[in-house]
């Protein structure tokens, strides 16, 4: 008689034991750039019309695309009426990743949270941070809670112009940090 053995399940599929499929290592292609560690998961095709891909990281993807020149073999017409069409979302293949905040607001170097703080102190998207220096100091000024005592709505406008100046100063910290 053979005995047999008590199931691991108990009518819990968490306690359930792992199979094979759970343990294997995941294969992860490098890029294919001499020397570089980082995962190779941006295609690029090795000639013009050929099914064979490098694999790139983003940075070694960007620099062997930079001399690509899109509108090639079009004349300057056709070039400009692609452009105009791809500028009012023809296609909407960029819009599609707002959802996932690829497509930030601006020209891409700042986050909706900067943006937003950035019309609170009235200044444009493209501002160095002197200016927005400059621009808090003199909202502050006229809003400051000792200035207008009775104004509630200079003290919650003094609020948010602190809040902005804040979300400004700490992105401009990590900035600093990352390219230092």
């Amino acid at each position: 008689m053979v005995k047999q053995k008590r199931s691991d399940d108990w009518g819990f599929p968490r306690w359930r034991s792992y199979g094979k499929a759970g343990r294997e290592a995941a294969r992860i292609r490098l890029c294919d750039r001499q020397g570089c560690d980082n995962p190779g998961d941006r295609p690029a095709p090795k000639a013009p019309n050929s099914p064979e891909r490098w694999y790139f990281c983003e940075t070694h993807a960007a620099e062997y695309n930079k001399n690509w020149n899109y509108f090639a073999g079009l004349s300057p017409e056709e070039a400009a009426r692609q452009a105009a069409e791809e500028e009012n979302g023809g296609g909407n293949g960029f819009r599609s990743s707002a959802h996932w905040q690829w497509a930030g607001p601006g020209d891409d170097t700042r986050s909706r949270d900067e943006m937003r703080a950035l019309d609170v102190l009235e200044i444009d998207s493209d501002a160095e941070f002197t200016a927005v220096k400059a621009a808090y100091r003199r909202l502050a000024k006229e809003n400051h809670p000792d200035v207008n005592r009775d104004d509630d709505e200079a003290a919650k406008r003094f609020q948010q112009i602190q809040a902005a100046y804040d979300v400004l100063r700490k992105a401009e910290e990590r900035r600093v940090s990352a390219s230092g």
